[in-house]
């Protein structure tokens, strides 16, 4: 499996791409190739084109979560799957897979809408949603996790903003937050969002529906933007215990924060253009 961050907070020095305060990552295996996220705005699309991949032939979205820094980008992907159309070029509708509650309308902190700009309704006109809670295999040896249960008490219990429902605004615990999950000859692969649910809870989900105790490395936004000191201890406590061999803490997890990950595991550098392989469990 190859993996291409695409969009991120920052870039790799001596890179010339560009960054914005949002999330995407291209998963490339022999199977299928996926687009995790799509960040904030056309720049996934941008890069992608620097970094010569091709985004026309996907087999599947994933959406980790509906905020803006994850889902804003899926107006401008809807565009450029309409124009290669009328060039008459070759392109591919991939599959959206995500959470049900993943085109949700949100808001916060007199912001109106932070949730989705594409309705589910429109975004059905141009692929096939599947909307599910419960774990989907991408393939055998890519899974999208499904919702995730929020087992530690020092994460995952916060709302962020109010979500509209049917019965009216109701505190947001953004239940839609899930990953994805890889099975590498060294253990698992976790691809995460904003880690809303918690990095320590995805991590472990992972585990359990994946059968795999070893962690190969953790890559994407870990939620840890000056964390309360119980949450920081907690993560550190997990991940001192699962000793992953790697970890590439990106996006929403600040700097005191990589400072202290790197006390109890190996934490690598991470920007726009990290490319990373991994060989695929026997």
């Amino acid at each position: 499996m190859d993996l291409t961050l695409l969009v991120d907070n920052t870039t790799f020095t001596d890179r010339y791409l560009t960054a914005e305060p949002g999330l995407s990552i291209l998963v490339e295996d022999e199977d299928v190739t996926v687009l995790f996220d799509l960040g904030y705005s056309d720049l996934f699309l941008k890069n992608a084109v620097k970094l010569g991949k091709d985004l026309s032939c996907l087999d599947f979205l994933v959406l980790s979560h509906s905020h803006l820094d994850h889902t804003w980008g899926l107006d401008p992907f809807i565009r450029y799957l309409t124009e290669r159309t009328i060039e008459g070029l070759a392109v591919k509708h991939p599959k959206l897979v995500a959470h049900p509650e993943v085109f949700s309308s949100v808001s916060v902190d007199g912001l109106a809408e932070i949730g989705s700009l594409v309705t589910k309704e429109k975004a059905a006109r141009h692929m096939a949603l599947t909307l599910t809670k419960t774990p989907v295999n991408l393939s055998s040896r890519l899974v999208f996790l499904g919702e995730i249960p929020r087992e530690n008490l020092f994460e995952g219990q916060t709302p962020i903003g109010m979500k509209q429902t049917l019965e009216g605004p109701v505190p947001d615990l953004i239940l839609d937050d899930s990953a994805l999950a890889y099975k590498s000859d060294r253990g698992l692969v976790i691809i995460t969002g904003c880690s809303h649910a918690g990095i320590c809870n995805i991590v472990s989900h992972a585990r359990k529906v994946c059968g795999d105790q070893r962690i190969a490395d953790v890559i994407g936004g870990f939620h840890l933007l000056n964390p309360s000191t119980s949450q920081m201890a907690g993560t550190l406590d997990y991940f001192r215990q699962i000793t992953p061999l790697a970890l590439h803490a990106c996006h929403c997890t600040d700097l005191d924060s990589k400072v202290a990950l790197a006390g109890v595991a190996p934490l690598k550098d991470t920007g726009v253009g990290l490319s990373l392989h991994f060989d695929p469990r026997p």
